[in-house]
């Protein structure tokens, strides 16, 4: 799956880019119709440690997820939008699947 990333007010390192592709990447496993996705990374100019903004958008057919997490770090931030993007799109599927 093609995921465009974007970093708003700072440069990405390939390396967080290519950690971001795998995780996108497992979404596969779960629901196989994903169109597209766009990644937007921030970072808030706040005293707090929580400042790092990820979010999330998988387009389907007929819908789109999105999913908007705030963590210390992009990799945790990560992590947690990608679980929670597995549970939108197994629950899609199998709402899909009791159609049929």
């Amino acid at each position: 799956m093609k995921v465009n990333t974007q970093s708003v007010n700072f440069n990405a390192d390939q390396k967080l880019l290519d950690f971001i592709q795998k995780r996108m990447d497992k979404l596969d496993l779960y629901y196989d119709k994903v169109i597209k996705s766009d990644v937007f990374l921030k970072v808030e100019n706040t005293s707090d440690k929580e400042n790092k903004i990820f979010e999330a958008r998988v387009s389907v057919p007929g819908d789109s997820f999105v999913v908007k997490k705030v963590c210390k770090s992009f990799e945790e931030g990560t992590d947690a939008a990608v679980s929670s993007l597995e549970r939108q799109l197994k629950k899609r599927k199998e709402k899909l699947r009791s159609y049929l």
